[in-house]
């Protein structure tokens, strides 16, 4: 039996998270789960969208399973995820973009971008400067990148990329400008990846011309490495490519922890209606079930999704008409029959 800690979230997280129970209890992998509150009923209840239980509970399973959690735009609040990523030492974010949809402007998209979780501008190193009077004259940030992080996450995409069978590693940077950021990423990740060389293809690519390439050309790319922030516009980019965000799973990963989740947000417009799409946190709960060593049923699980896709059976962001829990029973009947 495997302990997983389990976050509902914000908006429709507990909508989604409830139909992706439904598809993983079709499964029937041991995992047993220790719901946690966490996110805006959390900051309200005890003033902090992270409250002690939860980070507990965490250090204690070493695994998680998240629905999305909001972070107010007023006032001096951190993301939830980022102080997740920090305290836990979540250094790797990989995120999956493949193609489900049968009728997509793209067929044929399977990228793997793993980007750098700690580091860069998303430290939050960052202050006013008063000038005349005007106490936000001049906005200011820094980013840190190190050569220890660059060398970790360095490591960990080109190990993925050999037991995930993939051929080709693109390093994605902006060197030629940011010569110090991210200049030493560049240089720190190519020199681990001659290490490599032998079983892979490693090139590097400014970030502003990888995006363009995504748009035209998707195929030429296999996996992506790059820093926190590019990592972060880029793999939104990427789930452009297959459908959108509604589609795009993540996975935060460290030494010692792992934590799955949806990549996008709580839809607050849309709570309570039953018409989100759960398929982000399906998939992400997916790729929860490979890192513990349950691959035949993440691989049925994928299968089902795509099934389901494939027919009448979708969500009204995807042009259908099925609600949140008639999509997963859908995909809970396929597991069944297979």
């Amino acid at each position: 039996m495997i302990k997983a800690t389990l976050i509902e979230g914000d908006g429709i997280g507990p909508e989604i998270m409830q139909a992706t129970l439904l598809v993983l209890e079709r499964l029937d992998v041991k995992i047993e789960w220790d719901r946690q509150e966490a996110g805006m009923d959390a900051l309200e209840r005890c003033g902090d969208s992270l409250p002690e239980p939860v980070l507990d509970s965490i250090r204690s399973t070493r695994l998680a399973l998240k629905a999305p959690l909001t972070t107010p735009v007023e006032g001096n609040f951190r993301s939830a995820n980022i102080r997740l990523r920090e305290l836990f030492s979540l250094y790797a974010n990989v995120r999956p973009a493949k193609t489900l949809l049968p009728d997509g402007r793209f067929n044929n998209i399977d990228l793997i971008l793993v980007r750098e979780n700690t580091e860069g501008l998303y430290v939050g190193v960052e202050h006013f400067i008063p000038i005349d009077g005007d106490p936000h004259a001049v906005a200011e940030a820094s980013g840190i990148i190190t050569r220890s992080g660059c060398k970790r996450i360095a490591k960990f995409a080109f190990e993925y990329a050999l037991s995930h069978g993939r051929h080709k590693v693109t390093i994605v940077h902006k060197a030629n400008v940011l010569r110090a950021l991210t200049g030493l990423f560049l240089e720190t990740a190519m020199a681990v990846g001659a290490q490599y060389t032998d079983r892979l293809q490693i090139e590097e690519r400014i970030v502003d011309n990888c995006a363009m390439q995504l748009v035209l050309n998707p195929d030429q790319f296999d996996m992506i490495l790059t820093t926190n922030m590019f990592g972060d516009i880029l793999s939104d980019e990427m789930a452009g490519l297959i459908g959108g965000l509604g589609l795009a799973a993540g996975g935060n990963i460290g030494n010692d922890a792992a934590i799955f989740e949806a990549v996008h947000g709580s839809a607050p417009d849309i709570a309570g209606q039953g018409i989100a799409n759960p398929c982000a946190l399906m998939l992400s709960a997916a790729m929860l079930l490979d890192y513990i060593g349950e691959q035949a049923p993440a691989t049925r699980m994928r299968k089902a999704i795509q099934d389901t896709l494939h027919s009448d059976t979708r969500t009204p962001d995807l042009g259908g008409t099925a609600r949140t829990l008639d999509f997963a029973r859908a995909v809970a009947e396929r597991i069944s029959s297979t």
